[in-house]
């Protein structure tokens, strides 16, 4: 299994939205950043990954699992790109900021912490557990 983070502005698609989906989960349609699609391209199904409200609250809020690998993006009809579908597990205890992200030293190294604008990005095993742990939630 692989770790990921997904970003969304919540007036856009908040974590409430993801989890009105239910089982059946959505489409992280919209992507439009070459880095982004290819981090898509290496999920699989079964891959987890965080939450992350930008914009306003800048936080990581819940956990996400991918339900469909890659595939073409059903809003637009150019063919490079892609998203997969994703699903919510579970909400975080209390939400972990930006702020939280930048001041642990364990996670210094991480993509949130050294390239905000990237809205899919991958995360190691090791952040994904202090990320979890700051936020209160098993991982």
């Amino acid at each position: 299994m692989r770790y990921w983070l997904f970003k969304s502005e919540p007036d856009t698609w908040s974590w409430d939205d993801q989890v009105a989906k239910g089982e059946a989960g959505q489409e992280w349609d919209g992507v439009r950043n070459y880095q982004a699609r290819n981090n898509m391209r290496e999920m699989n199904v079964g891959d987890r990954g965080f939450f992350y409200h930008s914009q306003s609250d800048k936080a990581v809020v819940g956990i996400v699992e991918v339900s469909a690998e890659s595939h073409p993006d059903s809003t637009t009809d150019d063919e490079r790109w892609e998203c997969v579908d994703i699903r919510a597990i579970r909400p975080f205890e209390r939400p972990v900021t930006l702020a939280d992200v930048k001041n642990e030293p364990r996670l210094k190294d991480m993509v949130l912490a050294n390239n905000t604008r990237l809205s899919v990005q991958p995360v190691t095993e090791a952040e994904w557990r202090v990320v979890c742990e700051l936020g209160g939630t098993d991982p």
